[in-house]
């Protein structure tokens, strides 16, 4: 046992992970392996029934996944963790872990597509109903509530338009009430925000993006605040649905979360020199970062934020033709609808991530055709304005501003 906590970077590299268990390998070994023996029956009954520790079969633990999971669950405040095979893996097992059939789930009203999806599915085939707010006050929460209402939804800043949820503000209700409350952090990374110490019971993230951030591997995890309730989590709902991550991909996760905190820093940068370039461009309308001084939520953001993060969504002028001819004409940025990565990547996410969403709903969430979103990457920034200038520049020929950029 340490005498001193481990600051977060120190922790991003050496928490849960001891060379000595592990024939002294600095790096954490690959248990690339499906079962494990015993040396006896007797001791395989054992750990069946719970009376010893040990490994059984990856599907219920693994010990490379099982350092992902104790480093995750350091990093966020929690008791415990569980590592996914997708991040809506992870969304989907705490969603069914909290709710029966009848209940509610009250949502911050822009969500991933792929949750909202969810969502749609889980009302229509077993009547657990949802309805998605804007949070933008503890009495706009209360009013949502309802009596069968079991648990808050969140995500902040929210995918695609950056509105921000007041965490504490939404933990407050659901304490008020008895609920649970899930907080959705892709977007910041344990590194800029950590919802559980705002009150959060969970904490989930797409480990595909900034986790991993190097676009090579599809994973979630969820962290809790009780190690009874994830325990719990991970002998029902994970063993018999079975969304488990691959020891190979928790390696990679692990190698990756070794440099997130300079990850992070080099994302914030650039998309701060990003914004300042957006904003001397005629074609785009608004911009949205949750840092951002006209952000009308900074303030809040800049509370439970701390930095802005790498995402930038913008509006052009014109409409879904205008975007879409405006994402071709890029060079360096590539289209893709992922994020966190080391290349910048833009999307649109009428047509894209939130297609599955109807054009009444998307409308009330704030996500237009003409609004787009930037991941933006670890290349230097000046070549990053480069070709959004170019493209710029090419879509209207005639702005004499950007000819003279």
């Amino acid at each position: 046992m340490r005498e001193k906590k481990l600051q977060f970077e120190t922790e991003l590299i050496h928490t849960g992970y001891e060379s000595s268990r592990h024939h002294d390998s600095l790096a954490v070994p690959l248990y690339q392996t499906s079962t494990f023996t015993f040396p006896t029956a007797e001791e395989g009954e054992a750990r069946f029934a719970g009376e010893h520790q040990g490994n059984i079969y990856s599907r219920l633990g693994n010990p490379t996944v099982r350092v992902l999971e104790e480093r995750m669950a350091e990093i966020e405040h929690g008791a415990g963790a569980l590592a996914f095979g997708s991040g809506m893996a992870a969304v989907s097992a705490v969603l069914i872990h909290l709710t029966k059939a009848g209940d509610h789930i009250l949502a911050s009203r822009g969500v991933y597509g792929c949750t909202f999806g969810l969502l749609e599915m889980m009302e229509e085939k077993y009547g657990i109903t949802h309805d998605l707010a804007a949070m933008r006050t503890e009495e706009e929460i209360e009013r949502s509530i309802r009596p069968e209402t079991v648990c808050i939804y969140v995500e902040t800043p929210i995918n695609p338009t950056m509105e921000i949820v007041n965490l504490q503000a939404a933990a407050a209700v659901a304490k008020r009430h008895g609920l649970k409350m899930v907080v959705d952090n892709t977007f910041c990374s344990p590194y800029l925000q950590n919802p559980l110490l705002a009150g959060a019971d969970f904490v989930l993230h797409s480990a595909t993006k900034y986790l991993n951030g190097h676009g090579d591997v599809v994973a979630g995890v969820l962290v809790g605040k009780d190690a009874e309730e994830m325990e719990a989590l991970r002998m029902t709902v994970q063993k018999d649905v079975g969304g488990i991550i691959s020891p190979f991909d928790a390696w990679l996760i692990l190698r990756g979360l070794k440099t997130l905190h300079i990850r992070m820093d080099r994302h914030t940068d650039n998309a701060e020199a990003v914004l300042r370039f957006l904003k001397g461009q005629p074609e785009v309308k608004t911009i949205y970062y949750p840092l951002d001084s006209g952000h009308p939520q900074a303030e809040t953001a800049r509370q439970q934020m701390r930095r802005g993060g790498g995402l930038i969504s913008f509006e052009i002028e014109g409409g879904r033709k205008e975007a879409q001819a405006f994402m071709n004409a890029l060079k360096l940025i590539k289209i893709a609808v992922s994020l966190g990565d080391a290349e910048t990547l833009i999307q649109h996410p009428a047509s894209m991530t939130h297609a599955v969403v109807p054009a009444e709903s998307r409308e009330a969430m704030g996500i237009s055709d003409s609004l787009l979103r930037l991941s933006v990457g670890l290349e230097n920034a000046e070549d990053i304005e480069a070709d959004l200038r170019q493209a710029f520049a090419k879509v209207n020929p005639d702005s004499k501003r950007l000819q003279e950029a």
